[in-house]
């Protein structure tokens, strides 16, 4: 499926770069653990980090409703919603040409507040999945307290698009003789060991859930 361009996804440099079709949307968007969204609240803009989760043809966020921002989405404020997965240092062999490997997605629209106590709990669950597969069978579910104190929105991916840079460094023709080391330095997210709470009871281990997780991060 492609998204249709809009003047508002449509690039204005490097547009080889530009992805409009909704598998690479998708893959960025679920491979990334934070997103920024912004938005101008009082003619102030505001870059909010945010966990997201995608729910098929939309990506959900949560805050408490006593946000100020929250309450501003909620009440279709426009908005734009960003991911980026850097991927490599790209080291050239003159220091304008220096850049980053990284997949970007940018999605723009009005944010929805899910109303209903039963979709706002899958929502969460979707958050607590995105995170650690499997986690949210091994925890408390939130109390319906929880979830009335909890502001779920959802964005649709209507208006949206990818960016990515990938490869070595493109230097200039008469650079290329130069003896600078050039190239890309790959970067990747990588777990630790998993560090217990201190009020965790000594005899509580990570399940198979967690550790498997984090053994296939290393």
């Amino acid at each position: 499926m492609r998204n249709s361009m809009t003047e508002r996804t449509r690039p204005r440099r490097v547009p080889k770069r530009v992805r409009h079709d909704r598998e690479t949307i998708e893959q960025i968007l679920d491979e990334a653990h934070v997103a920024h969204l912004g938005i101008t609240v009082d003619g102030c803009p505001h870059v909010i980090p945010t966990l997201h989760a995608r729910l098929g043809d939309l990506v959900c966020f949560h805050g408490s409703a006593a946000s100020r921002t929250m309450r501003a989405l909620a009440a279709g404020v426009p908005a734009c919603l960003t991911v980026t997965l850097i991927d490599g240092l790209v080291l050239a062999r003159s220091a304008f040409h220096h850049s980053v490997n990284y997949r970007s997605a940018m999605i723009f629209g009005q944010a929805t507040p899910v109303s209903d106590l039963d979709e706002r709990r899958a929502a969460l669950e979707a958050l607590v999945e995105r995170l650690i597969p499997g986690r949210s069978a091994e925890v408390r579910a939130p109390t319906e307290r929880e979830l009335r104190g909890t502001s779920i929105l959802t964005m649709p991916l209507t208006e949206a698009s990818a960016k990515i840079r990938s490869g070595p460094p493109l230097d200039d023709p008469d650079d290329y003789s130069l003896t600078s080391w050039a190239g890309v330095i790959p970067l990747t997210v990588c777990t630790g060991p998993p560090i217990p709470d201190p009020r965790l009871a000594l005899d509580i281990r990570p399940s198979p859930v967690v550790s498997e997780w984090v053994s296939r991060r290393c």
